[in-house]
């Protein structure tokens, strides 16, 4: 065994690891490094403002501007298609506020928190379940991004269009062309430096983002109202969709916007344990979600139905739109400087929608698989070779693909976020032990059976049945009209299910670590800003690793 760690492969994989407590376990190894600890106050950066900025930068992007636009091809009419909008997202930011408070308080991130509902080892299932679609939203978002940047070169070089033609170099089986392909590429390889800044830092970046992306969508309202000769002619347009199919078009829509949300729901707590205190994570996001989002909207729906004035069509996708603007006769040079800027904003927008709701979340998702040679950083890079290599053009060839996997999306994570926030509100009522969340010990409260938590699987899995048939249905088998109506509703069926199982069984079968009133413990007022080392504490005062103090006693183990 001696040899084996003198060894050079040992020496190599010695300097791979990361930066870790010194004195951890080998089995603790796998459950923390310094991108998983609680965040010390030193690092606690986020402030309102900064997630005000955060949430306004994320809303302007072509996602959300996409599936407003999508409602309107249900057959709703504008103002149908924003109150799914207000609805949805309003509800989608009581979501966030439920998460977002977990992290604020005790300033974990998503994948330590799991550990207490699905155990120290169970919650390596759903931390790879959300790190995988992160990853394939990653190359989704990428995918559009490389529309933007088309757009870029295009407005200057209109030949650019010949590579997706008689000069395109890739053949038709591969879904693409070398237009979009290396516009893609360019996107992608662009994005990589900024993985490289740690996530309080990079609040800057969703700060510029905030001013410069809105004004350039306002600007591009405004132009497409021009373009459609005012916007008496859009709000005019009635809804095509008749009864039922109405009523069930505006429930789809307002599913959509909160499926939208589906992996930020659950990822919240990556952002807000950086916040200074719980308060600055509650108002800043319970109020600025809808609102934010809901403009974003309005411009995206009304600049679709403006496309409808315009071209007898409503195009869903406002590069599209913007493409549709170069491609007309005697397009002027103002018109090529107009989509060059707008385009240009988009990249930013793409940019900064991928690492807040994507790359920040696989980084952090797969370091806790792998804490011991994996950090946020790595992890982000990781996430990014996996979003090119999953060919997200695929998802994006109609409207129907892209809504489909939206729907996929949520059935899974409504799942998981329904019994994470069922566990913390209402089975242990605010009440966690930090210190056990990184514990492998075999006696711990977190560890359950063999590290596995089989309520929290229970419930999991019920919330996912309850969708599958209709998800099926949403491809293409038939299946009966009850479980499509179920299906139409799966962020809310899956989260339901899933978070009254989990707290029916429970009650039924109780679990260790809870309290009997509702108590979350502010460990830095009672000093128990802890070591993970077993049986040592660090206070504040001391700062850093390792500093033996008094080893907690009063922490009630059950309620």
């Amino acid at each position: 065994m001696e040899k084996v760690r003198g060894s050079k492969v040992a020496r190599f994989f010695d300097k791979l690891a990361v930066e870790s407590e010194p004195g951890l376990s080998n089995a603790q190894l796998m459950l923390a490094n310094f991108d998983l600890k609680p965040v010390e106050p030193e690092r606690r950066q986020w402030r309102s403002r900064n997630f005000v900025a955060f949430w306004i930068a994320d809303s302007f992007n072509i996602n959300t501007w996409m599936i407003a636009s999508a409602s309107i091809l249900d057959g709703i009419s504008w103002w149908q298609a924003w109150l799914c909008v207000w609805i949805g997202y309003a509800i989608a930011a009581c979501f966030i506020c439920l998460t977002g408070r977990i992290g604020a308080t005790y300033h974990i991130a998503f994948p330590v928190v799991n550990r207490a509902s699905f155990g120290i080892w169970g919650s390596l299932w759903p931390v790879l379940n959300r790190a995988v679609m992160a990853c394939i939203w990653y190359g989704v978002q990428s995918w559009i991004g490389g529309t933007c940047v088309y757009l870029m070169i295009r407005s200057i070089w209109p030949s650019w269009d010949q590579y997706a033609g008689p000069k395109s170099s890739m053949p038709a089986s591969s879904g693409t062309n070398t237009r979009d392909f290396v516009s893609f590429f360019l996107f992608w390889v662009g994005s990589l430096p900024f993985l490289w800044f740690p996530v309080h830092k990079i609040r800057h970046l969703f700060t510029v983002k905030a001013y410069v992306v809105p004004t350039a969508g306002i600007a591009f309202f405004i132009w497409a109202i021009v373009r459609a000769d005012g916007i008496g002619p859009i709000v005019h347009q009635p809804a095509k969709a008749k009864g039922s199919d109405l009523a069930w078009g505006i429930v789809k829509g307002i599913m959509s916007s909160i499926a939208n949300f589906a992996t930020l729901i659950v990822n919240d707590p990556d952002f807000s344990r950086f916040a200074r205190r719980p308060k600055d994570a509650l108002w800043s996001q319970l109020l600025t979600i809808p609102c934010g989002f809901a403009l974003t909207s309005f411009i995206g729906i009304i600049v679709s139905s403006s496309s409808t004035v315009i071209y007898g069509e409503p195009i869903w996708s406002p590069l599209e739109l913007l493409s549709n603007f170069l491609e007309e006769p005697n397009v002027g040079g103002a018109t090529r400087f107009g989509v060059f800027v707008i385009a240009a904003s988009f990249v930013l927008a793409q940019l900064g929608t991928n690492i807040a709701a994507n790359s920040v979340s696989a980084g952090t998702d797969l370091t806790a698989l792998l804490p011991r040679y994996l950090n946020i950083r790595r992890g982000s890079y990781i996430c990014a070779i996996v979003g090119i290599a999953m060919c997200p053009w695929h998802l994006l060839s109609s409207s129907n693909n892209f809504t489909t996997y939206l729907s996929a999306y949520s059935v899974f994570l409504s799942s998981i976020a329904g019994v994470m926030i069922s566990d913390y509100y209402f089975v242990r009522k605010g009440y966690l032990q930090t210190r056990d969340l990184y514990s492998a010990q075999k006696d711990g409260p977190y560890y359950y059976t063999l590290g596995l938590h089989w309520r929290g699987y229970a419930a999991y899995i019920c919330g996912i049945l309850i969708n599958v048939v209709g998800f099926a249905g949403a491809v293409g088998t038939p299946v009966p009209i009850g479980a499509t109506y179920v299906y139409n509703l799966n962020f809310f069926c899956g989260f339901i299910v899933s978070s009254g199982t989990y707290y029916l069984l429970c009650r039924v079968s109780p679990i260790p670590a809870t309290s009997d009133r509702w108590l979350e413990v502010d460990e830095d007022a009672t000093g128990r800003n802890a070591s993970l080392v077993y049986g040592l504490e660090v206070s504040d005062s001391e700062g850093g690793y390792g500093q033996p103090t008094q080893h907690m006693k009063d922490y009630p183990k059950s309620g």
